[in-house]
């Protein structure tokens, strides 16, 4: 999973976590970019980018992310379920 701060990629095979209410992105090396609590966290599926790429907000931070479509799907469902 591709993930990206601005034009900067940070990491090609990174993972997303969603856990005790909490979405953590990791490094390759399992190693934790950036945090945040699901409720101030923003996931908005743009409709102008490939199906699986999703831009997340976590803490003020922008990051985009490169999923599988259905992965994706659950990632923005989780954050908007919290914020609700």
């Amino acid at each position: 999973m591709l993930i990206r701060r601005g034009w900067r990629q940070l990491t090609t095979a990174g993972r997303v976590r969603v856990a005790e209410g909490r979405l953590t992105l990791l490094n390759s090396r399992g190693s934790e970019i950036d945090s945040a609590p699901l409720s101030e966290v923003r996931v908005v599926e743009p409709w102008y980018v490939p199906r699986g790429v999703v831009r997340a907000v976590l803490g003020g931070t922008a990051y985009v992310l490169r999923l599988a479509p259905s992965r994706a799907r659950d990632v923005a469902e989780a954050a908007h379920r919290a914020r609700g």
